[in-house]
C-alpha cells in the first residue's frame, strides 16, 4: 500500500511532555568593548518540537514504530498541533462563525479576516491558534493579541510566523485543532524496552518548509 503524505498523527496514547519551540532566524553582535548589541532580523521562522511519549506496552508501542518508520527519518510528513491547544480560549470556540480570509496578497504579520459573528468580544485570545490550508499545505498560525470583531464580522490579526504565502481571498480559516505540517528533524528511528515491558520513546519534529 503506498503511503500517502502528510499522515495523521496518532492520539490513542497521548503525550507525556511536549517542548514547542518558536525559532527564529536573528544575527546578533556585541562590541567587545561596551557590550553595546546590534540586531539582524532575518526571515527565517519555524516550529520545532521535543515530544516524550508516555511509557506504553507493545500493543500500543508498535503503532507508534510503525507510524514513525513509515516517515523514513525526515523524508515523509505528518500533522501536528499543539495538543493543548486544539480549542480556541475565545469565544470562537462556541461560536466560530465561518472565518475566511479577506483580501488577496496579503503579507507579513497581520491577516485580516471576516465571516465572524458580529461585534464578538475575545473572539480569540492570545496565544490561540489558527490553520491555513489543509492537507500537505497545512499552516499553523499563533495569534499574539487578543481579537475582537467589527460590527461588520471583520478582524485583523497579528501571527506567529509570518504569513509563508498570500492566501486567497475567501480561504478558509480554520480556528479549531489548527495543525501544520512537520517531519522528523533526525534519519533515526529508537525506542527503549525495559525490563517490565514497558516502551520508551521520544523525537524531535520541525515544520516542514
Amino acid at each position: 500500500m503506498a503511503i500517502t503524505y502528510p499522515l495523521t498523527f496518532p492520539t490513542h496514547t497521548g503525550i507525556f511532555t511536549v517542548n514547542l519551540i518558536a525559532r527564529n532566524v536573528i544575527g546578533i553582535t556585541t562590541s567587545p568593548f561596551t557590550f553595546a548589541q546590534q540586531t539582524q532580523e532575518f526571515a527565517g521562522q519555524r516550529w520545532e518540537a521535543d515530544i516524550a511519549l508516555p511509557p506504553m506496552k507493545r500493543e500500543d508501542a508498535e503503532a507508534w514504530i510503525t507510524f514513525f518508520m513509515k516517515l523514513y527519518g525526515p523524508v515523509g510528513s505528518f500533522l501536528l498541533g499543539d495538543p493543548n491547544a486544539a480549542t480556541a480560549r475565545g469565544s470562537a470556540s462556541t461560536a466560530a462563525g465561518t472565518p475566511v480570509v479577506n483580501g488577496a496578497s496579503q503579507t507579513g504579520n497581520e491577516l485580516d479576516i471576516d465571516g465572524l459573528p458580529a461585534s464578538a468580544t475575545g473572539y480569540l485570545k492570545a496565544g490561540d491558534y489558527i490553520q491555513l490550508n489543509t492537507g500537505s499545505l497545512s499552516q499553523l498560525y499563533k495569534v499574539l493579541d487578543d481579537v475582537d470583531s467589527n460590527a461588520s464580522g471583520e478582524a485583523t490579526l497579528t501571527i506567529w510566523p509570518d504569513l509563508r504565502s498570500s492566501p486567497l481571498d475567501g480561504a478558509t480559516v480554520t480556528v479549531a485543532n489548527a495543525k501544520g505540517v512537520f517531519r522528523l528533524s533526525t534519519p533515526t528511528t529508537d525506542w527503549q524496552i525495559d525490563n517490565a515491558g514497558f516502551y520508551s520513546m521520544a523525537f524531535g519534529a520541525i515544520e516542514k518548509l
